[in-house]
């Protein structure tokens, strides 16, 4: 891993693989998921030519753990990174709390840098309302303040863990070392993620989005994907049959091939 310092002085990590002349693909990863979740996308794109870097923003991985941190922070982070490295033309690749970074970051720093954004299997507004039936389950106005008070709810949706097959196999290998408790700053990160809606950030956001979801996420229904897609000026989606939340990780090579068909040219 590389050190590079965000503008408070905290250290965030990253790898790099691939050319350096090849177009900037940056890996964002989910709520406590290291870079390394990304382990079966890399290799792929740095063959395809394209100069991957995966980040450990605060908190994740290897980079330093503040007590705490919001979403505002996150998406500033991601300006650390693609000012730091000097990315034009990036393309952001955000998985479940990763891809809602990706907003973070286009609502206070807009799109100059970016040539494209994919977000993997996370809704915009994980609230459930009359006008947006697409976010987590059960999750609704009466618990809005206490649902994650103690962590992710179990669901009971998706297919269960020990039906997975290779699909957790898989994931086990790719989050292999990622923390499974929460300290008060990940719980209060967490209901940050959860009450934000980004749906306007969307809404307005002038570079091409790929929404991918999993059929059978085991957090929100699959349909958010196309949601999103209708809003976006530049949207598109596609649902990964067979596959759950990490959607990157459960199904690889379904998500490489959408994946490698959305990305503008290395």
């Amino acid at each position: 891993m590389t050190t590079l310092l965000a503008d408070d002085g905290v250290r965030l990590d990253y790898t790099e693989t691939g050319p350096s002349t090849g177009r900037a693909v940056v890996l964002i990863a989910g709520f406590k998921a290291p870079a390394t979740s990304w382990t079966y996308q890399v290799p792929v794109l740095a063959k395809a030519g394209y100069r991957v870097v995966a980040v450990d923003l605060r908190g994740h991985g290897l980079a330093e753990r503040p007590a705490s941190v919001d979403m505002d922070r996150r998406g500033l982070d991601v300006r650390d990174v693609l000012e730091g490295l000097d990315l034009q033309h990036a393309v952001l690749v955000g998985g479940s709390m990763g891809a809602s970074t990706i907003w973070s970051y286009v609502a206070q720093c807009g799109t100059d840098r970016l040539a494209a954004a994919v977000s993997v299997d996370q809704t915009p507004r994980m609230l459930n309302t009359s006008d947006w039936p697409h976010g987590f389950y059960g999750y609704n106005e009466a618990n809005r303040d206490t649902y994650f008070a103690e962590g992710i709810p179990s669901t009971g949706m998706g297919t269960p863990m020990a039906r997975r097959g290779m699909r957790l196999v898989r994931l086990l290998r790719a989050m292999k070392g990622a923390e499974k408790a929460m300290s008060p700053g990940e719980l209060s990160l967490l209901h940050d993620h959860a009450t934000r809606d980004w749906r306007p950030v969307i809404a307005t956001a002038d570079l091409p989005v790929l929404f991918v979801a999993g059929h059978d996420s085991e957090f929100w229904p699959s349909s958010h994907a196309a949601a999103c897609a209708a809003m976006a000026p530049m949207g598109s989606s596609i649902v990964l049959a067979d596959d759950g939340h990490a959607a990157n990780i459960e199904q690889p090579g379904a998500f490489n091939e959408a994946l490698l068909g959305f990305l503008p040219p290395a």
